[in-house]
């Protein structure tokens, strides 16, 4: 695991670029400029792991693209010690992400190579996000409330455990929608059983899949 000079360079001109796009959030890009994005890729796309594209990871499920990572997080508002859940850990880069604008980060993924590759890359780098095996529509009961929700990829509906496990005055950012795209929303809950919608334009993800019920 090796970051170069060189690498690191590669990584500012997309912080560069991500700004250019319209994320203000400086720790969110700082974040991005600071987290080796190649380590989390087979070595054949290492040349091009600091684009703006999404990558495959295997499985079926891909790094997301470093603007829709930065898109969701500056959504989310996320400040210092906050208890941040994430469904979805696919590589854990979003993860390293979140914790490093200092979350404190609950993730969940479906596929267990998938986890288990995560857990083992997260640990070597100095990352220690609380990573859980399971269903992702069912969150995770037992560690809530949590003070924001991310989902990283496209939902149907908006699973109603999910916000049952958000705190009172806390976002939950999901894309939703059953079609290729999704729109990317973000849900305030104001009050018990009361929640607020805002619509953020249209994105592309791989299916949240899991047991709905």
């Amino acid at each position: 695991m090796v970051d170069s000079y060189r690498h690191k360079g590669m990584r500012r001109k997309l912080a560069e670029s991500i700004r250019g796009k319209g994320i203000k959030d400086e720790r969110v890009l700082g974040a991005i400029e600071k987290i080796p994005r190649h380590f989390f890729l087979d070595t054949t796309f290492t040349e091009i792991a600091y684009q703006d594209k999404p990558f495959p990871i295997g499985l079926g499920q891909t790094i997301s693209q470093p603007y829709t990572v930065a898109f969701q997080t500056e959504l989310l508002e996320v400040k210092k010690d906050e208890k941040v859940l994430e469904i979805g850990t696919g590589s854990g880069y979003q993860a390293c992400v979140l914790v490093e604008m200092g979350a404190k980060v609950f993730s969940v993924e479906r596929h267990r190579p998938l986890f288990q590759k995560a857990k083992f890359l997260l640990e070597k780098m100095g990352y220690f996000p609380k990573l859980f095996y399971g269903d992702g529509y069912k969150g995770l009961p037992s560690f809530a409330p949590f003070d924001k929700i991310l989902v990283t990829a496209g939902a149907p509906e908006i699973p109603e455990a999910l916000l049952q496990q958000l705190k009172e005055g806390g976002f939950l950012v999901i894309p939703v929608g059953a079609g290729a795209n999704q729109v990317m929303l973000r849900v305030k809950k104001t009050a018990e059983g009361v929640f607020e919608k805002e619509e953020f334009g249209q994105f592309r993800f791989v299916p949240l899949i899991g047991k709905k019920a």
